[in-house]
């Protein structure tokens, strides 16, 4: 049962997705934390069990103890477990099923939104995706789980078979570029939307969280769920402060209901 005060916030994030007729989702780690993957940067995050200085690109390339680690922690992280999405990821893939979404600008490398529904080409990951595994040579890509079960991984790092090249993990690393052409196409999807909804991100890690903030100068209304405040929240237009699937889930119900009146 929502308290009045969620419930007309609810009612007004409907009316403005209805009313939308472009609108962009952008997903950060409090929609994944929601189907038990852990979080990086939050209290009892990742990154405060770990140094994120062990954790760069170039450690990876370059020492092998680092590159050691970095297998470790994918492997028994709980990064790369087999979990489902959950209700706002189902959500969003049922927006797009009522034709109301035009693309989700994600964070998270976790393929939930693909497992949920989203088309493939309409989700852009700008940190990658850690069902996939990739040459640093040659660009040969691999799904993760022909290496799951391997014993012992991290010590025994197997090399592509085409040109026994490094494999890594497809997901951005500190000091690595985001993927150039992604990063493009998620600039332009947010400036040029009329309505840019963020579902579980601090917006605080860039270049990411410029995206809000191009929407915004485009001219786009812009909605914010999150359980703590961000560093846009003066820029949106409303302000939920809510569990993203409790949020997206009754915002589903609630447009469903008015469409059908």
């Amino acid at each position: 049962m929502l308290d009045n005060k969620l419930e007309l916030k609810i009612s007004a994030a409907a009316d403005m997705l209805i009313a939308s007729k472009k609108l962009v989702i952008f997903t950060g780690a409090g929609v994944s934390t929601e189907s038990g993957i852990p979080d990086f940067r939050s209290s009892g995050g990742i990154w405060t069990k770990f140094d994120p200085d062990d954790f760069t690109i170039q450690k990876f390339i370059n020492d092998p103890k680092a590159r050691k680690k970095h297998w470790d922690l994918i492997m028994n992280g709980g990064i790369t477990a087999d979990v489902e999405p959950n209700s706002a990821h189902y959500a969003i893939a049922k927006l797009n099923m009522l034709g109301k979404l035009d693309s989700v600008i994600t964070q998270n490398v976790d393929n939930l939104h693909q497992k949920a529904g989203v088309p493939d080409d309409i989700v852009l990951e700008l940190h990658g995706n850690m069902q996939w595994v990739i040459c640093l040579n040659c660009g040969k890509r691999y799904p993760f789980e022909q290496f799951i079960g391997l014993s012992d991984l991290s010590e025994n790092i197997p090399d592509c078979e085409e040109c026994n090249g490094m494999l890594k993990p497809d997901a951005v690393f500190f000091g690595e570029q985001l993927p150039q052409h992604v990063l493009q196409e998620a600039t332009l999807r947010s400036s040029t939307c009329d309505l840019f909804i963020v579902i579980g991100s601090s917006l605080s890690v860039y270049p990411a969280a410029y995206m809000p903030e191009y929407a915004k100068q485009a001219g786009a209304e812009m909605i914010i769920i999150n359980i703590d405040p961000t560093p846009c929240d003066k820029f949106a237009d409303l302000l939920i402060k809510s569990k993203a699937g409790i949020a997206m889930e009754n915002i589903l119900n609630k447009v469903k209901d008015k469409l059908q009146r």
